[in-house]
């Protein structure tokens, strides 16, 4: 279902190898392509967004599922390199390619969570708890403290983002929770990870503290 009364657009693509961007999440990148290059400038004169895609080098090609991404700021470098901080806007899902060169741009319709049929607070609440349970016992096993950042959300489809976007070295499960349309599946799906990753992190602690 759009989320906009602009069902449809064409959208610059920026195609990233095993980077996954969420909407609400900022994602700074260093631009040096020259097509890239050449992309920017023109989405700077336009409305500073374009598409971030993950490249899945397991299937060598562009997934057809990203996020929006919106141009927060940006320095110029020499030799008209970049450093821009983006931030993760909508989701979209590539419905024709438009052009290839000099750089990749597609036809895109708009992608949400569907209204959810389920009550999300006992789920939200066991995220929340997980994610204290699994920062803890990483302080734990590297003898300091380790604080959760106070601007976590907590509403449950913006807390769903916010997890996924924070698990590392596993682009292709965030990549199918950004193709999630619901969030409560979303959220279950991190409960499923986050009690998986507590029970390692539980038993190498036990180890730790017996080799002690």
């Amino acid at each position: 279902m759009a989320s906009s009364s602009v069902a449809v657009r064409e959208l610059p693509l920026f195609p990233l190898p095993e980077v996954v961007l969420f909407p609400g999440r900022p994602l700074p990148l260093y631009i040096f392509e020259f097509r890239y290059r050449i992309m920017m400038n023109t989405i700077l004169e336009s409305d500073s967004r374009f598409g971030v895609m993950m490249w899945d080098s397991t299937q060598d090609r562009v997934v057809a599922t990203g996020c929006c991404a919106r141009i927060e700021d940006y320095q110029r470098l020499p030799d008209d390199r970049m450093k821009i901080l983006t931030i993760g806007e909508k989701r979209f899902r590539v419905l024709d390619t438009v052009r290839e060169k000099p750089y990749l741009v597609g036809l895109v319709e708009w992608i949400e969570d569907a209204p959810s049929e389920k009550e999300l607070r006992e789920l939200t609440t066991k995220v929340d708890l997980l994610l204290k349970d699994v920062v803890h016992l990483s302080g734990k096993l590297m003898d300091q403290r380790i604080e959760l950042p106070e601007d976590i959300p907590n509403l449950p489809k913006e807390l769903s983002y916010w997890v996924a976007s924070n698990l590392y070295g596993v682009a292709t499960e965030q990549q199918a929770l950004l193709e999630m349309q619901d969030t409560g599946a979303r959220l279950e799906r991190e409960v499923e990870i986050l009690t998986s990753t507590r029970n390692h992190l539980a038993a190498r602690t036990v180890l730790k503290d017996t080799l002690n």
